[in-house]
């Protein structure tokens, strides 16, 4: 196997965000005589790395960094389209396997069933350069088991490197760093619910979707408006999430928005693309739109003083209802900045089957024909209204 960066001009810049999430090549069928898909640019990593990527911007995407395994099989225009996005690429060739492949299907209410075509190279920890391992935000993934030995491991490598005395290229790069934990869909079962529990204690954001979050407790799915489902949240929150059981539950709803809680206080914020009976969105297909939420989310959180947050400060900082929220929220007000870029990033993804298109245009950098800062602005200023409007909309109680 070989080894190669993708990008043209490495850097010096820290590692913000890294997945261990696979790289694949998607193939999607949809039903309903939507015609299939065959080899789209794919899996959890790919999704990730671009919702981390929008949120970073040009100026630092070289802080945006993963691997991608590459068997004998694999496209010469997919690898362009990787290479484009200029992040700290790991790019390992082995012409002895094929790339990993899988079959998405999606039945109703945007459930989606998945198998593997191929057979899968799983990253571990052991498995990521120096720089990667002292990341200050990492995406995973995984069943619970997994993702608890994934977060030892890596705490573990640290330590090590650290006292072989390894010098982090920054205070910032030195301190723990965040866990934001995808379980698994087909693991998300009554059978695993205590395991479940246990991991979300190591990890500093949980995510499932509403679905999976039903599926875990033996329900059909999950609803901000029923009770019961609201004491899931309570007791997921009461076993404590994140070392000091102060973590985040982000619970993706799809075309609703996003409901978030931590303990005491919650948010819910609209999808980007909201139902529009005269001018439809243009939603056009909903894999990764989950994965590049979670990586924008981790990039979001450690974005302070960058462009993208900057912009949600500017226009909400006449907002009485932001600033409660905020306050409520106290040191970890980072998370709601951060989860309107991960909502604004999910928006550009489902706008197309496979990843979004980056260009440029005058110097800017676009995503789909669109600056990824101009949409944050515009979907908090459409926020900005709405909390003026009715604050307890956004605000949940627990």
């Amino acid at each position: 196997m070989s080894t190669t960066q993708s990008s043209p001009n490495p850097s010096t810049q820290d590692v913000d965000f890294c997945t261990l999430g696979m790289f694949i090549l998607d193939d999607i069928e949809f039903g309903e005589g939507i015609p299939p898909v065959k080899g789209a640019l794919g899996g959890a990593a790919s999704f990730a790395v671009v919702g981390a990527r929008m949120v970073a911007g040009r100026e630092h995407s070289q802080s945006v960094s993963w691997i991608v395994d590459v068997g004998s099989d694999f496209p010469n225009d997919v690898l362009d389209v990787i290479r484009s996005w200029s992040t700290k690429c790991v790019i390992r060739e082995d012409q002895g396997r094929l790339t990993t492949r899988a079959w998405n299907g999606y039945g109703p209410n945007e459930k989606r069933d998945f198998k593997y075509l191929t057979p899968k190279l799983r990253l571990e920890p052991d498995m990521l350069s120096e720089e990667q391992v002292f990341s200050r935000t990492f995406h995973m993934v995984c069943s619970s088991v997994r993702c608890v030995s994934i977060v030892q491991k890596v705490l573990e490598r640290r330590e090590q490197l650290l006292q072989k005395g390894y010098v982090p290229s920054s205070p910032a790069a030195a301190e723990r760093p965040l866990f934001i934990w995808e379980p698994v869909p087909d693991l998300c079962t009554p059978e695993e619910q205590e395991r479940f529990l246990t991991a979300a204690r190591v990890v500093d954001v949980v995510s499932p979707n509403e679905l999976e979050l039903g599926m875990m407790f033996g329900r059909p799915g999950w609803d901000e408006k029923n009770e019961d489902d609201r004491e899931l949240v309570r007791k997921i929150l009461k076993s404590g999430i994140g070392a000091d059981g102060n973590g985040t539950l982000v619970i993706r709803a799809g075309k609703d928005g996003s409901y978030s809680y931590s303990q005491g206080h919650g948010i819910w914020l609209p999808a980007y693309h909201q139902p529009d009976p005269s001018n439809p969105p243009p939603v056009v297909d909903p894999t990764g739109g989950g994965n590049s939420f979670l990586g924008a989310l981790a990039e979001g959180m450690i974005s302070q003083g960058r462009t993208p947050v900057e912009t949600i400060e500017s226009v909400l900082a006449q907002s009485g209802s932001w600033k409660n929220i905020l306050q409520t929220w106290g040191k970890d007000g980072q998370i709601p900045l951060a989860l309107i870029c991960a909502t604004v990033a999910a928006g550009f993804v489902v706008e197309q089957i496979g990843v979004p298109k980056i260009s440029e245009k005058d110097g800017k950098e676009l995503w789909n024909g669109s600056e990824f800062t101009e949409r944050v602005r515009l979907y908090t200023q459409r926020l900005y209204r709405t909390l003026e409007q009715s604050p307890q909309r956004h605000q949940l109680a627990i």
